[in-house]
């Protein structure tokens, strides 16, 4: 008989066809109490892939969170093969402050593969590269548009890599954007030790939006269903939409400060020259218009009222060439 793949989680054994909820301690209050992630790991009775989603990674982007506790809450993390880690709060220090950083005061997003000894931030992503990721083989990371500006659905992974490429085009979100690794990112650090890592936007932070919770909850289903981890095919959207790939992309920013009206939908198709929106003064005196610079797609919109000079607007990007056939 052949012997079960050997998976150990925060020190633990993960023993075939059985669940378990950790406490991963990363750090303590200034008045000693413990600070504690939730991990949650199912594991089939067959063996297979292992499979890691995070959200919370920025502790005011909310709708990764509420995607993961959709897929605990109905059951879909609990595979027929492989194994389903769940991490719905990773920055738990910001979330319960509703803030993207640490209390430190540094992103944890820019803070990996991290140290030992380091900064909060630095201890944080030194004991998941050391406890969690080299026991994974692909991870989803879930984010939102930073402040006001709101995300289109989205995945985000490197053209050059075929397979991260493959994967997203099975996670069918509307737009693939290319997206080089960022630096001292969860990203890049899992890229370096050979994991494949899909990095999914939707939305913006501090708010909870049904349809980017649904294409993250449908798209993480087609991923486990095409890793063999279980079948969710009867429950597909009978949708045949195909991602549109975005090669070159840009952002617009406000040549003013003032009021902004906005006259598009996020995730529309615009010309060159079209106009997207009005920077206005509050007196009736000042008006600038904002236009497409290209042909190309709009997957992220501002949404705040008011906006200051150099306020990223609109992010919009070109159709890559690379992948035209596949629209």
């Amino acid at each position: 008989m052949e012997k079960s793949r050997k998976i150990t989680v925060l020190g633990y054994d993960i023993q075939p066809g059985k669940s378990y909820e950790f406490n991963f301690l990363v750090a303590r209050l200034h008045t000693n109490t413990p600070v504690q992630i939730p991990v949650l790991v199912e594991r089939a009775k067959t063996d297979g892939p292992v499979l890691l989603l995070m959200a919370g990674l920025h502790g005011d982007e909310i709708n990764g969170v509420e995607i993961i506790r959709q897929l605990i809450r109905r059951k879909y993390n609990k595979p027929n093969a492989g194994t389903i880690i769940c991490i719905p709060i990773f920055n738990i220090f910001g979330f319960l402050n509703l803030k993207r950083e640490l209390p430190d005061g540094r992103d944890l997003n820019r803070s990996f593969p991290g140290s030992v000894s380091g900064s909060l931030a630095s201890q944080f992503a030194y004991h998941f590269m050391k406890d969690i990721a080299p026991v994974v083989d692909y991870v989803v990371d879930f984010h939102t548009g930073s402040a006001q500006r709101s995300n289109y659905s989205q995945i985000r992974c490197a053209f050059k890599d075929a397979t991260a490429v493959e994967l997203a085009k099975v996670f069918n979100p509307p737009f693939i954007i290319h997206s080089s690794y960022i630096a001292k990112s969860v990203r890049e650090a899992m890229h370096k030790i050979g994991k494949k890592i899909l990095l999914f936007e939707g939305g913006k932070t501090n708010s909870i939006d049904d349809n980017v919770v649904k294409e993250g909850l449908e798209g993480v289903k087609r991923l486990i269903d095409h890793l063999g981890m279980r079948s969710f095919r009867s429950d597909f959207d009978s949708v045949n939409r195909k991602p549109i790939f975005i090669g070159e992309t840009r952002w617009l920013r406000a040549p003013q400060s003032g009021m902004l009206k906005v006259f598009i939908q996020n995730g529309i198709a615009v010309k060159e020259g079209e106009l997207l929106a009005v920077v206005a003064d509050p007196f009736g005196k000042l008006e600038r218009k904002i236009k497409a610079p290209v042909d190309g797609f709009v997957f992220c919109i501002n949404e705040a009222p008011i906006v200051n000079k150099g306020d990223a607007l609109f992010h919009i990007g070109e159709v890559s060439t690379e992948f035209e056939n596949e629209n």
